[in-house]
């Protein structure tokens, strides 16, 4: 663990600077009621600082500030039309940005006529992902847990090349990394999970640790309602990333509206940048929507008088609390099934101290005391429900406790009905959890042993190939495993093009120039592009490439563009590069297999070969051609086929 302390004024500085995508843009605010800043111009020859803007409301203080340093340079106050006027005579550090703030609202502007060490950083950028793309926790503490609120981002800080010079990964000897709450489109905020919860009324009992409000069992804590910066206190050298692990948010946001989908700003600090970097936004996805009422509530079919009877169960929860009382059947249920078992007189119980599992062990030291010869605890869940009431393999006129109906299935537990979590460009393709994860009793470790967290799909399982070399008749499966295999084993691709690194998860590879997967694709369950409307995902893509979909301009990383190469992710060309519009011939003629790799065995494009975004290509006569998002690009659309020229 990497725990950095830092300067005052480098927190004042993101105290200020909580949103911006390229220098020299103007703050993107969420907020109507956001500052405007038309110009700021240093003037040299009488040292004299400009900021000219407008506020939408008459008489409004706006605050004008360095966000590199935090000083406030002065207030204003905006005219009757909302104009304001800032002029700092002789101020002792000339910014590179100006940021202007007023009632949480904001813009950022470049400096004009900055001095020249302004430009002579190629750029840093932060890429933010979570490391699931999907957060359960419980919504009460006091009967029973099986996840505490628990949420954590990765990121990675990049200092873009120029002048021929790759991108660096930054580290903490090279950069500061901190979190803090911000709104998105619909103004909601998360800042604080005080009030939101019981879970800290209960956290020792369960847990073993005293901790105080907003702060969670690694140490990382909410912004709280000051919405103060928090850093990310651990780095992992091997991959290169920084982590805040275990912040306990909650899906309520700061007007007590639900929002399972809030944003988190990313801000780095380089080191050796006298420029703020601009931040991006992670989505820090959470539910409390797990629940087991429709089966465990007194009076349904696993807390009836038939089921009393059955387990000699003297009585059922008599809460008029919904949640408690199907909480409280679930301890009494156990409690008959399972002689010799008092839960009901020790909760609050963590289901996790008698069923191991993975998610809560931190220290990855496996079973130990009562976990050891008790089943781990999704199967305990997965494999009890995915059977019969007598514990039988379902099977004709023997249906399963629940039965598996696709994604509903899934979303009685996982969150959930509405929060949908599962909402990445996979999803959009129709594929749902049981194409990548097997059924219930595949999860539920009935057909083969399976680590829970640990032996999960890949991504190579599906994406076995390219358009020359693949399995299957495809080049993208939709289902993750072979159909007959009951426990849903994943494949292993032999064309290792869109594989993860070998013995890893997608969520924790490194791919080209050791960039996480997750930082070009985005997080695992929310793969870019995502066409859930209430979620948040895309706006990280967006800071970053200006479009949604995975991190695919070359520009992103590489500021001055790069000669033309094939080696790119994925044995990737330039992307939206006039240069290779002109010239891949050359590339053409001296590697025709790796054409054929991404565009087809005839050239015609494929899936694989689709436009990112809306391009301008070039014909040989220089012919302008406006190729709409989703085109396949093939030879044909600029030119004719060269596998059939006669020339």
């Amino acid at each position: 663990m990497n725990t950095k302390r830092t300067s005052l004024p480098m927190v004042l500085a993101l105290s200020l600077t909580i949103l911006g995508f390229l220098i020299g843009t103007t703050g993107m605010g969420y907020s109507a009621n956001k500052p405007i800043i038309y110009t700021a111009t240093w003037n040299s020859t009488n040292s004299v600082l400009k900021v000219v803007g407008q506020y939408w409301r008459d008489s409004q203080s706006v605050i004008v500030s360095n966000p590199a340093t935090g000083d406030v340079l002065g207030s204003v106050q905006s005219d009757k039309k909302g104009n304001w006027t800032l002029k700092v005579s002789n101020p002792l550090i000339v910014p590179c940005l100006i940021w202007a703030e007023s009632a949480q609202s904001f813009a950022q502007k470049k400096v004009q006529n900055a001095p020249a060490v302004c430009s002579s950083s190629p750029g840093t950028l932060a890429f933010g992902f979570n490391n699931l793309g999907m957060h359960c926790y419980d919504s009460d503490y006091s009967v029973f847990s099986i996840l505490p609120p628990f949420n954590t981002v990765n990121a990675q800080v990049v200092r873009r090349g120029t002048g021929g010079n790759k991108p660096v990964i930054l580290d903490p000897a090279q950069a500061d990394l901190y979190y803090r709450a911000v709104k998105d489109e619909k103004d909601s905020i998360n800042k604080t999970s005080k009030d939101k919860t019981n879970f800290w009324d209960y956290v020792e009992q369960l847990f073993g640790v005293a901790l105080p409000v907003d702060e969670g069992l690694t140490g990382n804590k909410m912004p709280s309602s000051g919405n103060f910066p928090q850093p990310f206190t651990e780095f992992d050298p091997g991959m290169k990333w920084f982590s805040a692990s275990g912040i306990p948010i909650t899906n309520w946001d700061s007007n007590n509206k639900r929002n399972p989908y809030p944003l988190m700003l990313v801000q780095p600090f380089d080191l050796s940048a006298v420029a703020t970097p601009p931040a991006t936004y992670v989505v820090l996805p959470v539910s409390d929507e797990m629940h087991c009422g429709d089966c465990h509530a007194t009076g349904e079919v696993a807390a009836n008088d038939a089921t009393r009877t059955s387990y000699g169960i003297s009585a059922w929860s008599s809460s008029a609390d919904p949640t408690i009382q199907y909480r409280e059947n679930i301890l009494i249920l156990h409690d008959g099934k399972h002689q010799g078992y008092d839960l009901m007189g020790i909760k609050p119980v963590l289901c996790a101290s008698c069923h191991y599992s993975p998610a809560l062990d931190l220290a990855g030291s496996g079973p130990q005391g009562d976990q050891v010869g008790k089943p781990m605890l999704s199967y305990a869940i997965h494999g009890r429900h995915g059977k019969t009431l007598s514990g039988d393999i379902p099977g004709p006129g023997n249906p399963a406790v629940i039965s598996d109906t696709g994604i509903s299935t899934c979303y009685e537990c996982h969150p959930g009905k509405s929060t949908k979590c599962l909402r990445g460009v996979m999803s959009s393709a129709g594929i749902f959890c049981q194409d990548c994860h097997g059924g219930m009793l595949a999860v539920g470790g009935v057909y083969s042993s399976r680590t829970p967290w640990v032996d999960e799909p890949k991504c190579q399982s599906c994406h076995t190939g390219d358009a020359v070399d693949h399995l299957g008749n495809k080049i993208q499966s939709h289902i993750a495993y072979d159909p007959s295999d009951p426990a849903a084993t994943p494949r292993v691709a032999t064309n290792k093009r869109f594989a993860e690194e070998d013995g890893k998860l997608y969520r924790d590879s490194v791919g080209h120039g050791g960039i996480a997967c997750e930082a070009c694709h985005g997080s695992t369950h929310a793969e870019w592009p995502v066409a859930k409307p209430s979620a948040n995902d895309n706006v990280a893509a967006k800071q970053l490439q200006g479009h949604t979909g995975p991190i695919i301009e070359c520009k992103t990383c590489h500021a001055d563009g790069l000669a033309l190469t094939t080696n790119g992710p994925h044995s990737l060309h330039n992307v939206n590069s006039r240069e290779w519009n002109l010239n891949h011939d050359i590339f053409f003629e001296l590697d025709l297999a790796n054409c054929k790799a991404c565009h087809g065995l005839l050239l015609e494009g494929t899936v694989l070969s689709r436009a990112a975004a809306k391009r301008q290509l070039y014909a040989d006569d220089d012919r302008p051609i406006s190729i709409p998002k989703g085109t396949r690009i093939s030879c044909t659309l600029c030119h004719e086929n060269p596998l059939f020229d006669s020339d």
